[in-house]
């Protein structure tokens, strides 16, 4: 398990970001530029409606220490492939879907530091495990941003190689989701199964809340249908495997995932489910 831990998990991670970035271009950075209002709504509903929903969650569900800080993790991921997929399948706006994910996702190296440490303090108090805010950022930066920046100059100066692999980078990025998020519930199952009637629940209200809220901004805003499907899909779908792998480096377990690493595994296999029907009701408007 500590192989697990300490090497497959942040390779996974590293490969899911490299997978992320082959299939970005310099062009989806600067195409921000062109279409603020909309990235500032979707930005505005990652990095501060989200955490603030979450926050209040779990309060709401009188969530324990680690668990609270789980979730907090979580709200602190942007959305990744997974977000841009499910965008397209919405029929969404994937140009911009793609553009949030990109930009978030750097953002994550200034603010998941901080925002993960403060959550540590505010949630576990002195059961809190020391973090130093540096070597996090590090961290971060290493599985992080540094593959997205790698992914995007490949896909920029070889451009015929990134997309000849980026179909089996896709492929080997989603098993690895999968067999991290498998693991983390295993290796967690007998508190899964102790917390699963507060633990579900909580995610699927946070979720279905996200999506709601992202649609609710959007439209508020005066976005098109399609920039208010996306920025309501950017908003409710994060990427489980970073908040595990967050986890992971804040416990410093070598051995078994910590148990702040649940909420993120759990809701690795909720979100397909609360994403469906949102899916299938944009596919048809």
């Amino acid at each position: 398990m500590d192989i697990l831990i300490n090497v497959v998990l942040p390779l996974s991670l590293a490969i899911i970001m490299l997978s992320l970035g082959i299939g970005l271009t310099f062009g989806d950075f600067a195409g921000v530029l062109t279409r603020l209002r909309a990235f500032g709504v979707g930005a505005v509903a990652q990095i501060i409606a989200l955490p603030v929903v979450t926050y209040l969650v779990v309060i709401a569900f009188k969530l324990p220490g680690e668990l609270a800080v789980g979730f907090m993790l979580l709200s602190f991921c942007p959305g990744g492939v997974t977000s841009n997929m499910i965008t397209k399948l919405a029929k969404g706006d994937v140009a911009l879907s793609v553009s949030l994910t990109a930009v978030i996702s750097l953002l994550g190296l200034l603010t998941m530091p901080f925002l993960a440490a403060w959550s540590v303090a505010h949630f576990m108090s002195e059961n809190a495990p020391q973090i130093d805010i540096a070597t996090l950022a590090i961290a971060v930066f290493l599985i992080t941003t540094l593959p997205v920046l790698i992914g995007v100059t490949v896909r920029h100066f070889a451009t015929g190689f990134a997309q000849r692999i980026e179909p089996a980078l896709s492929v080997l990025a989603t098993v690895l989701f999968v067999v991290i998020v498998l693991a983390a519930i295993a290796g967690n199952w007998a508190l899964l199964i102790d917390n699963l009637s507060t633990l579900g629940p909580a995610l699927i209200v946070m979720n279905i809340g996200l999506m709601l809220l992202g649609l609710g901004l959007a439209r508020a805003s005066g976005l098109t249908w399609n920039e208010m499907k996306t920025v309501s899909i950017e908003t409710g779908v994060q990427n489980a495997t970073l908040g595990i792998a967050l986890a992971a480096i804040i416990s410093g377990q070598s051995e078994g995932f910590s148990t702040m690493a649940l909420p993120s595994a759990v809701y690795g296999i909720l979100m397909y489910f609360v994403a469906a029907p949102f899916v299938a009701w944009y596919r048809k408007r």
